[in-house]
C-alpha cells in the first residue's frame, strides 16, 4: 500500500456537525463514506486505495453501534497497512445538542422513539468514549458553520507525523472549551476593553498588542505558559499524542486571551506544527 494514503475518520455526536464536516472534506477533494461499520474499515480503504483515491474520510459513528468495540482492532489495522491515518472527533454541550435536534424537529438516531434525545446523548457519550480517546477533539458548540469549515481546512492540510500544538483563544462568559488539555486565565492581565479605542478591536491588531505589551504582567504570563508548555510537552509526545490543544481565556475571548494566544503560538511554531483558533472571532 502507498504510504501516501490519507485517512481520515470522522466520529462524533450526533447534532454536533459530522454531515458539515464529511461536506467539508469533500470539497476539499476527499473520497467520502458515511457511516461504515468498523469491520469494513481495512477492506475498504484498501479497495479505495486501490483503485487510485489518495485521501479518503470515512465516518464512523453510533449508527454502527454493534461494530464499536472492534474499532481499536481496525484503526490497527490501517495503520499497520502503511495509512497515514488521523481520528476527529466532534462534539457539543448537551444544551447545544438538544436545541439543534429541536430546531433540525429530526428524530435521534438512538431514540426507536423510547428515549429521550438527552437520554440518547448520554447513551451516545458513553458508546464513543472509546474513540474519543484516540481522536483529536473539536468542541462545536456557539462555532459557525464556516468556522467549523475551516478547522477542518487546517485540519486536513496537516502533513506531519510531530505533534500538533493548537492554540484557542476563548471567552469565558461562553463556558470552556472541552476539546482543551492546557487551560491558561488571562483574566488577571490589564483589560483592553476599558479603554473606548481599544475596544471594538482585537488581540491581533497593532493598538491592543501594543498596549498590552507596555504592560509586565503580560509578558510574565506568557513566558510562564512557555515554561510550563517546554517542561510537560516531551512527556505527552512520548505517549504518542497526534494533537495537544492549549485554550487561553479571557472574558470575552476578543483581546487578552487573543493576543497571548498568539504570542505563544509564535514562539512555538518554529519547532512544531501549529493551528491557531480564535473560537470568539467568527472569521478566526
Amino acid at each position: 500500500m502507498s504510504a501516501r494514503t490519507q485517512v481520515i475518520l470522522l466520529s462524533g455526536l450526533s447534532g454536533a456537525g459530522k454531515s458539515i464536516a464529511l461536506r467539508a472534506l469533500e470539497d476539499l477533494g476527499y473520497y467520502c463514506l458515511d457511516n461504515l461499520p468498523a469491520p469494513l474499515l481495512p477492506q475498504a480503504v484498501a479497495l479505495l486505495e486501490e483503485d487510485g483515491y489518495p485521501q479518503l474520510a470515512i465516518s464512523v459513528d453510533a449508527r454502527s453501534a454493534h461494530s464499536f468495540a472492534s474499532f481499536p482492532e481496525h484503526l490497527d489495522a490501517l495503520v499497520q497497512l502503511g495509512m497515514q491515518v488521523r481520528v476527529l472527533f466532534l462534539e457539543a454541550q448537551d444544551a447545544t445538542l438538544v436545541r439543534r435536534y429541536s430546531e433540525s424537529r429530526r428524530s435521534h438516531p438512538l431514540s426507536h422513539g423510547q428515549l429521550t434525545v438527552s437520554e440518547c446523548i448520554a447513551l451516545e457519550r458513553e458508546m464513543l468514549c472509546a474513540v474519543r480517546d484516540v481522536a483529536h477533539v473539536i468542541d462545536t458548540t456557539g462555532l459557525s458553520a464556516g468556522q467549523l469549515r475551516a478547522w477542518l481546512r487546517d485540519f486536513a492540510a496537516l502533513s506531519s507525523h510531530a505533534m500538533t500544538l493548537i492554540f484557542q483563544s476563548f471567552g469565558f462568559k461562553r463556558g470552556l472549551p472541552s476539546d482543551a488539555d492546557f487551560v491558561f486565565d488571562a483574566r488577571c492581565l490589564p483589560n483592553p476593553f476599558y479603554d473606548p479605542e481599544l475596544r471594538p478591536l482585537t488581540g491581533k491588531d497593532k493598538p491592543v498588542a501594543d498596549f498590552l505589551e507596555a504592560e509586565p504582567n503580560v509578558g510574565l504570563f506568557i513566558a510562564q505558559a512557555r515554561g510550563m508548555l517546554m517542561q510537560w510537552l516531551p512527556e505527552f509526545e512520548r505517549d504518542q499524542r497526534a494533537f495537544l490543544t492549549v485554550a487561553v481565556g479571557c472574558t470575552g475571548g476578543q483581546h487578552r486571551s487573543v493576543y497571548c494566544v498568539e504570542q505563544l503560538a509564535a514562539i512555538f511554531a518554529g519547532s512544531r506544527p501549529v493551528l491557531i483558533r480564535h473560537r470568539e472571532q467568527p472569521h478566526a
